[in-house]
C-alpha cells in the first residue's frame, strides 16, 4: 500500500472511528489539531486528511477495533513502514499473526508472513517478535536469507544481535 491509498483509507475511516469512540466533531477537531470545518470536509469527502493529521490520527486511535480491522495490523506500525518504506522498524512482540497473517516461508527460528488486508511483509522470531516489516517480497525473502544465514543470539523473543562465526 502506498502512502496515498493509506491516506485515502484512514480520512474514509475518521468518522466511523470519531462515531465509535463517541466524540462530538468538535471534540475530534480539538484532539486532532485541526478547524471542525477541515474535519467536516474529510468526513464528507470533499478533501482527504493531510499526511500529519493522518499520523495524529493513527497514534491518538491506535486501539480502535475499527482501524485495526480496517489495516490489519497496528496502525502506528503501519504509519512507521509507510514512513520509512525500509521495513527499519523496531523489533517488538506481536500477536503472532494468528489473524490477518498468511505464513508465506519459515526458515529454522524465522518465518515470514504477509498481511491478508494491506499484503505487507514482516518476519517474526519463534518469540513472535517483528524482525523485519516491507511491502517488497524479494527484499523480505532476501532478510529472511540474511537471518537464517546468520548466527543469531535470541533471549526470549528479544534479539541480541547478528553475528559472523
Amino acid at each position: 500500500m502506498e502512502k496515498e491509498e493509506f491516506i485515502n483509507l484512514i480520512s474514509e475511516k475518521m468518522k466511523l472511528v470519531r462515531t465509535e469512540q463517541s466524540f462530538s466533531q468538535d471534540k475530534m477537531s480539538e484532539i486532532l489539531g485541526i478547524s471542525k470545518k477541515t474535519l467536516v470536509q474529510i468526513e464528507k469527502r470533499r478533501t482527504e486528511a493531510n499526511w500529519t493529521t493522518v499520523v495524529a490520527f493513527c497514534a491518538l486511535f491506535n486501539h480502535s477495533q475499527l482501524l485495526i480491522s480496517s489495516i490489519g495490523d497496528n496502525p502506528v506500525d503501519f504509519v512507521q513502514l509507510i514512513a520509512s518504506k525500509n521495513g527499519g522498524t523496531p523489533k517488538e512482540k506481536t500477536m503472532g499473526g494468528k489473524i490477518w497473517w498468511k505464513e508465506i516461508e519459515s526458515r529454522g527460528d524465522f518465518r515470514l508472513q504477509q498481511n491478508l488486508i494491506s499484503n505487507h511483509y514482516r518476519i517474526l522470531d519463534q518469540y513472535d517478535y517483528r524482525w523485519h516489516s516491507s511491502f517488497d517480497k524479494e527484499e523480505s525473502l532476501s532478510r529472511l536469507n540474511e537471518l537464517q544465514g546468520g548466527n543469531i543470539e535470541i533471549d526470549k523473543g528479544i534479539g541480541m544481535g547478528i553475528y559472523e562465526e
